[in-house]
């Protein structure tokens, strides 16, 4: 490795299962492929060897922690090892890293800069004051314009150093082409789908409540024909209890066998290819939200909540320049959500293949992992 060759040493809590996790395993492959070196400190989790096959080195870190002593002394070790590795950036995704890089980049005369995933919530001076660290860096990344009007609405921040870097899909696993049957078969099997001809409608995402799973069992059970199978795939064992309220509202509304919770499987891109139909009725607004670019990158419509990240991701309007890829509906509106979903499958195969069309190329074109790492290595750049 070159003396001058930049190394890059991203910061956060832990690598498990997730959005900021993706983005950094991606960004990790990125600098590597620039030619760069790559360092992720985190608290580990079962995505360190992915980290690790991108050509990163990950170093073990407390930063899950939101302890102060703990944030102390992590910035301790940060900074040594900023020294000692040469650090140029550290990127800090999440706040309680974010605080202890804050400290180490001043330390060290480095630049720092800050991805902003969230809209954190802030019901006092105190959790403002700690969320104010996300927008400290030298250049602060939005994961959506939606995130960036809330940064702008809500901190004191130069408009200058904020950057909109939307996530993307790795296209290298995500597509059409990319669909193994073999997978789709054991899905098939494991679901227990029925070869009864029904299409079936995919809800992917974490069983809990700002989802909105009960928003969308209400919608179904609206739709007078209910020629449907949905599926909700996602992982439930956080919430419990909400899991087991949702099955007991399914079964009393009369949807018993027509909405099923078959849990979470590492296959998206082939139940994505399963579905007719893909629903992201969450009740909150999501900071971005990927499942909506994964599906359409396989060419399936979408359905989702007319606010946060999904407003920049489906278009749907009749004469848009790029064409219609999905619908959006009013937040907790049954009737609408129950109309899109009926309109969505009455439609016939040339209507749904040229949404499906529409989909794949507003993803390829505007939403690839390959865009985002791009314009952040551009980041970076800037900075060095």
């Amino acid at each position: 490795m070159l003396e001058n060759t930049p190394t890059i040493l991203q910061v956060l809590p832990e690598l498990r299962t997730g959005g900021v996790e993706r983005g950094t395993v991606e960004m990790a492959n990125a600098i590597t492929q620039a030619g760069w070196r790559a360092l992720v400190a985190s608290q580990g989790g079962e995505m360190v060897s992915q980290v690790l096959r991108a050509g990163a080195e990950h170093i073990k870190l407390p930063l899950a922690s939101k302890n102060p002593l703990v944030i102390w002394k992590n910035a301790a070790i940060l900074t040594d090892i900023i020294v000692k590795e040469n650090v140029s950036i550290i990127h800090a995704r999440s706040r309680a890293p974010a605080w202890s890089a804050l400290i180490a980049a001043k330390r060290t005369n480095i630049p720092l800069v800050t991805t902003f995933h969230g809209t954190y919530s802030a019901k006092s001076r105190l959790k403002k004051y700690y969320n104010s660290v996300m927008i400290r860096g030298e250049q602060v990344i939005a994961v959506s314009n939606f995130i960036a009007e809330h940064i702008m609405a809500n901190y004191d921040m130069d408009a200058d150093k904020l950057r909109v870097v939307q996530r993307g899909v790795d296209l290298s696993k995500f597509g059409i082409e990319k669909i193994m049957p073999t997978r789709m078969a054991e899905l098939v099997q494991k679901w227990h789908i029925d070869n009864d001809g029904l299409p079936i409608i995919l809800l992917p995402g974490r069983v809990t409540r700002w989802k909105g799973h009960e928003f969308c069992v209400r919608a179904l059970a609206k739709i007078p024909h209910r020629n449907f199978t949905c599926l909700f795939v996602g992982d439930e064992e956080k919430h419990p209890a909400f899991a087991a309220k949702l099955r007991e509202l399914i079964k009393d509304i009369g949807l018993e066998g027509r909405v099923r919770l078959v849990g979470n499987t590492p296959w998206m891109n082939e139940a994505y290819a399963l579905a007719r139909l893909i629903v992201t009725p969450s009740i909150e607004p999501e900071a971005f939200g990927r499942v909506p670019i994964e599906a359409q990158s396989v060419g399936r419509p979408v359905i989702a909540t007319r606010h946060g990240g999904a407003c920049e991701t489906i278009i749907d309007a009749e004469n848009a320049q790029m064409g219609k890829t999905g619908w959006l509906v009013a937040v907790n509106d049954e009737g609408e959500l129950a109309e899109k979903i009926a309109e969505a499958l009455e439609l016939d195969e040339n209507e749904y293949q040229a949404i499906a069309a529409n989909a794949v190329f507003n993803v390829q074109n505007n939403f690839s992992s390959e865009v985002m790492c791009n314009k952040t290595l551009n980041i970076y750049q800037e900075l060095l």
